[in-house]
């Protein structure tokens, strides 16, 4: 088996090896630890256990070796798979037997339920061994099978870099000669089926781990079948070919999952055509659609175009992308799924340029709209990500005010936070032809062979994202020339730099990689500074909802005020923060130990009495100090139902 380790002449980054990256202290050693002890088990009850969810069980009844009916949803091996993703790279860091043991007894079965042509899909196989006539292969796009496979093959490339066993790996390669027959000849019904599209990145997965052709070009002709859609939907991202798209539209999470996939595709083939198109999709998210903590997806349900002169040319949109500066707090959807398919996309962008525009994006994911998610204890989950929370509303939403232990509609989300908290380390580092680039910082040792063969240990020390200050050791066997390429985040003005003691003369710009080319030996330290200080953002004056408002942000972390941390009786929307208010670091304590908070003095306008009334004459009302904390958003909803919000008027 060739692995495809070297960088292209379109892809500049390359991935770190998994196992590469160790977390030692801090906070995704914490994170990864709850991982490993928590959220890996206790999903493995939710998805094998529980009544609502028994999915391992489909591929035992797939597999002949239990009777039943197929339960779930029909995208849950897909997400069966991202649980098992993440039980793969944990093992590869770990070495914990008892989980290889339990892949290698899944994936027994998964080779059992596997038709001979290649074909798993558990609720079609089910159906076919019990007779039904509707169990057809590609009856529905709705059964979601591509988006499956997609995660099947991802997942089996996992499995083979953290254990190098073929097991899982030769079940992918069958099944993606299985696509390849079954989409021989391209078609209009075939090309529905591009719906939510894993596939695209599970294809490349394939390519780069086996080196074989046969992968790549199964995609390129799965993303040219597209263009053959007939009667396309904005929601699925196929009303129009993707060549003439400009926006991003639709379904957040089949759009960004999209886009990450045409991204693994430009990075292979150098298409300059569909770079242009990500390019330009990509401004139109990061500029009017994204909300400041990263999340995408602003509407629960909606119309797109929205507005159309043609009204016949509207079509129904759900959790969706809505208009330009269309970004509403109470009623944001943000599906974590998206918010992480917002992550995949730009790190793959990341890897083609090396831009750091890129990295900010994937630190914002993370560090808020991804964590948000899950509750610290790694037990209770958010499958939308609001941005407001009010105790009362006069209209019912679709999903819990607060985290739930199980999601009862739709399981997607819990098992795609817990494999990105499981691979985080993978995102720290990447390889380039002339060295080693850093794009996230904590306390951690990376090692690595570099392009000329030399093995290099890079161990840091920080107490990142609480302090920016970052100390990285350098280890290599013999004094060697290569480059470090550090990440200057896009909020870190005053950045000041040293090795081995002597600062570094040259200025340092936000939003860019410093590169330090040099021969490096033994002991070389670097010490980087990242000003940490927290800052008032305001949003752009189309944003309808935050004008006159500001949120809170400090180094990457974005903040917001939980109703626990002010006065019984005292509204979140009678808060105000002056503008030049004085924000003090502090440590939280019992559910919030280690996480820093915020301190300072807003003021309180009471709101007075609103009962039957939408508009009153304007009356000043005078405003009293009120002290106030501010937590960290991923952590709010791990006290209790309480409100919360992000953006505050500002005074």
């Amino acid at each position: 088996m060739k692995r495809q380790a070297s960088t292209t002449p379109y892809r500049k980054l390359r991935n770190v090896e998994i196992g590469a990256v160790t977390w030692t202290t801090g906070f995704w050693a914490d994170r990864f630890e709850v991982c490993r002890r928590v959220m890996l088990p206790n999903m493995w009850e939710l998805l094998n256990q529980t009544p609502e969810r028994s999915w391992y069980t489909n591929f035992l009844v797939a597999a002949g070796l239990r009777e039943g009916e197929y339960n779930g949803c029909p995208f849950s091996d897909g997400d069966f798979y991202k649980w098992l993703e993440a039980v793969a790279y944990v093992y590869g860091v770990t070495r914990d037997a008892q989980l290889d043991q339990q892949m290698d007894e899944m994936i027994a079965v998964f080779a059992k339920a596997q038709r001979e042509d290649g074909y798993l899909h558990t609720p079609v196989l089910i159906k076919q061994r019990r007779g039904e006539p509707d169990g057809r292969e590609f009856a529905d796009r709705l059964d979601f099978e591509m988006y499956n496979f997609g995660h099947l093959m991802t997942t089996a490339c996992v499995h083979y870099q953290a254990t190098s066993k073929t097991t899982l790996l030769t079940i992918a390669d069958k099944l993606s000669d299985y696509l390849a027959k079954a989409f021989q000849h391209p078609s209009p019904e075939l090309a529905k089926n591009s719906i939510c599209p894993a596939h695209y990145m599970g294809l490349v997965d394939m390519y780069r781990t086996t080196g074989e052709q046969k992968h790549l070009d199964l995609l390129k002709k799965l993303v040219e079948m597209r263009a053959l859609m007939d009667g396309g939907t904005d929601d699925n991202q196929d009303r129009i070919p993707f060549q003439q798209q400009t926006k991003a539209v639709g379904h957040a999470v089949r759009a960004n999952y999209l886009y990450a996939g045409i991204a693994d595709l430009c990075a292979e083939t150098g298409d300059q055509a569909l770079f242009g198109v990500l390019e330009t999709i990509w401004q139109n998210v990061v500029f009017q659609k994204m909300y400041v903590t990263g999340a995408c997806g602003a509407l629960y349900d909606g119309a797109s175009p929205d507005g159309s002169s043609d009204h016949f040319s509207i079509h129904k949109t759900h959790q969706a992308y809505g208009r330009e500066y269309q970004l509403p707090n109470v009623t944001a959807y943000n599906e974590t799924c998206a918010n992480l398919g917002n992550l995949f996309w730009n790190w793959r962008m990341l890897a083609i340029t090396g831009e750091a525009r890129f990295a900010d994006i994937v630190e914002l994911v993370l560090y808020n709209s991804a964590l948000s998610g899950i509750s610290l204890d790694g037990k209770r989950f958010f499958y939308t990500n609001t941005l407001r929370q009010e105790a009362e509303l006069p209209f019912e939403l679709r999903w819990s005010r607060t985290r739930e232990p199980h999601i009862p509609l739709s399981f997607c989300c819990p098992p795609n936070i817990v494999r990105v908290i499981a691979e985080a380390g993978s995102y720290a580092y990447s390889l380039s032809d002339d060295g080693v680039w850093a794009h996230l910082y904590g306390s951690s040792v990376f090692s690595a062979t570099l392009a000329d063969g030399v093995n290099l240990t890079l161990t840091q020390q920080s107490d990142y994202p609480w302090d920016g200050r970052v100390k990285i050791c350098v280890d290599v066997p013999a004094p060697t020339n290569f480059a470090v390429h550090l990440r200057i985040p896009g909020w870190a003005n005053g950045a000041a730099l040293q090795i081995n003691g002597q600062p570094y003369q040259n200025t340092m710009q936000p939003g860019t990689y410093v590169t330090l080319q040099r021969t490096w030996a033994a002991d070389d330290v670097i010490e980087l500074n990242l000003p940490m200080r927290a800052v008032l953002l305001e949003a752009h004056p189309l944003v309808e909802e935050c004008r006159q408002q500001v949120a809170i942000k400090r180094g990457p972390v974005v903040y917001c005020l939980e109703s626990v941390d002010v006065p019984e009786g005292v509204q979140l929307s009678e808060v105000a923060l002056p503008h030049d208010i004085e924000l003090t670091p502090q440590w939280g304590e019992g559910v919030l130990q280690n996480i820093l908070l915020l301190k300072g003095q807003a003021e309180r306008i009471a709101a007075g009495d609103w009962s039957r009334q939408l508009y009153r004459e304007f009356r000043p009302n005078a405003a009293q100090p009120l002290d106030v904390t501010f937590i960290p958003y991923y952590a709010w909803d791990n006290r209790g139902l309480s409100e919360m919000t992000v953006w505050m008027p500002v005074k």
